[in-house]
Parts: C-alpha cells; structure tokens; sequence
C-alpha cells in the first residue's frame, strides 16, 4: 500500500476512472448486443433504431477517451456493416 498522500490520492482516482471506463465499455457492448438481436430476429426498423443508439455510444466513449478512435471506427463499421447487409 501507498504511504505517500498523491501516491494514494493517486490510486482513488484511478480507481473512479476505472470504475468510470467499465460503466462505459458495458453500455457500448449492451448496444451492439442490442443491434446483433435485432438483426439475428430479422427486424429492420428496430436494427435502424438500435443501430443510431449503439453508434452515439460508440462516438461518446471515443470522445470520452475510453475507445481509440480507430477502435470507435472499426465498431461502429461492423454494427453498421451487419444492419446494411439485411436487405
């Protein structure tokens, strides 16, 4: 353990941003699942609906600084990718 003040000031902090970033990444996940249900069920209209809620979660995160931009990209591409190709 810590004796020095910033150095446990140091590890709170990092736990919050931890904490922070897992609330995040899971949102992100519950939104993609949420799109790959709608796709695997076959229903356009909600996949379209899903699909503008999962890429805002995506660009937040990316914002945020959770995800890589290129990461935010490639996610945002393959939910995209999966919605279009159910013509």
């Amino acid at each position: 353990m810590a004796n020095i003040k910033s150095a446990k000031k140091r590890i709170l902090v990092n736990e919050t941003r931890a904490a922070r970033n897992k609330a995040t990444r899971s949102r992100v996940k519950t939104a993609m699942k949420k799109v790959d249900a709608a796709v695997a069920a076959g229903d356009k209209a909600a996949a379209q609906a899903c699909l503008t809620g999962a890429i805002s979660e995506i660009e937040k995160a990316c914002s945020k600084g959770v995800y890589h931009k290129n990461n935010a990209a490639r996610k945002v591409s393959r939910v995209s990718k999966a919605v279009n190709s159910m013509a």
